[in-house]
């Protein structure tokens, strides 16, 4: 008998053992603080999210979308994912045809040829084109800077001069520029204990760069900005927080010598909500500057940024830890803040859009 309960003593301290190992990326404990929630499914005021990806918008049922925009009071979408030519016209055609006040376009353009002699003619022809049948914006993905190359081969610096026509006809059409430029610095450091991005760039290996992949994060960055001071006549608006959500204080110097540049806090609200007063006073201060935008389409991740930017709440999870494993807290900003960030500030900047989806 003694020899079974030892033989089960054994197997039951092994499980146990077993039971307690745990690896970091396992380990995500539910919160036992009690304090108020004041959950958000629908935004104070109408809002306009500037920052959205729909890359079938010229085929989809756009009442599946408007259902949910609905439901949350997102007044008007902005795809940065209008392509050009066609293309792009076929989406603003579905966009006319059944939902005219609640979507915006925005051209792309397309960097291959880069090198050629008369790629900037083309480049700038086909963006008048598609501002002459309805695109109000132009986005610029990642890919400048990071992995588009002309035709020697070579990366295409953000702010090369064969790119100019293009800033400068955007500043003549009197269309906003939204551009991204890079990744969080995170990235281009060491993956170590010490770098917070880590369990990111451990699920998502790709996201991994450095100095040589393709070149240092500050080059790519004030390439940017060298691009913006170039171009004083157009509108910018600096995807991500240009990356300095996380440095308001930088981000706030950048705003101050760059008055043509804004700022759009899609993907990095958790940045924001775990520094509530700091990124209030932020708000604030450069109210005319700021602009709401989600990215990626999950209506189901609004309400976090809601409950961030019109609460006053306490220690609140994001919806992906291995984006934010931290705690966020809500900024309570002012009721014409809000108005500010949710519509006002894109309705200055992007021709066009109704004014009677929104409040005075």
């Amino acid at each position: 008998m003694s020899k079974y309960l030892g033989i089960f003593i054994a197997l039951f301290s092994i499980t146990i053992s077993r039971s307690q190992e745990m690896n970091f990326e396992n380990y995500n404990p539910n919160s036992t603080l009690v304090v108020p929630e004041h959950k958000v499914e629908k935004a104070k005021f109408p809002f306009i999210d500037i920052h959205s990806h729909q890359f079938r918008m010229g085929s989809q049922d756009l009442s599946k979308l408007v259902k949910h925009m609905d439901a949350m009071n997102m007044a008007v979408m902005v795809n940065l994912s209008g392509g050009s030519d066609n293309g792009l016209k076929k989406m603003l055609d579905n966009v006319n045809a059944n939902y005219p006040n609640r979507f915006v376009v925005f051209a792309n353009v397309d960097f291959r040829g880069v090198g050629k002699k008369d790629w900037a003619d083309k480049a700038v022809n086909q963006l008048e084109i598609d501002v002459k049948n309805g695109a109000k914006g132009l986005k610029v993905y990642k890919s400048l800077g990071l992995r588009n190359t002309d035709t020697d081969g070579k990366r295409i610096a953000i702010d090369d001069s064969r790119l100019d026509p293009i800033w400068k006809k955007c500043g003549e059409l009197g269309i906003p520029v939204l551009i991204h430029a890079a990744d969080p610095k995170s990235f281009w450091d060491p993956m170590d204990s010490k770098n917070e991005r880590w369990l990111e760039l451990k699920t998502k290996p790709r996201r991994k760069r450095s100095n040589t992949d393709p070149a240092p994060w500050e080059q790519i960055i004030q390439e940017q900005h060298n691009m913006f001071k170039k171009h004083p006549n157009t509108k910018f608006i600096n995807a991500h927080m240009g990356w300095y959500a996380n440095n308001l204080s930088k981000l706030g110097e950048l705003l101050d010598v760059m008055p043509n540049m804004y700022v759009g806090i899609a993907a990095v609200i958790a940045e924001l909500g775990r520094q509530p007063r700091n990124a209030k006073a932020f708000f604030i201060k450069y109210q005319d500057r700021v602009l709401f935008g989600k990215d990626s389409w999950k209506p189901e991740e609004f309400p976090t940024y809601f409950r961030v930017l019109e609460t006053n709440d306490e220690y609140f999870p994001y919806y992906k830890k291995y984006h934010a494993f931290w705690a966020m807290y809500g900024l309570d900003l002012p009721d014409e803040v809000l108005k500010k960030l949710y519509y006002k500030n894109a309705l200055n900047l992007i021709k066009g859009l109704d004014y009677s989806l929104f409040p005075n």
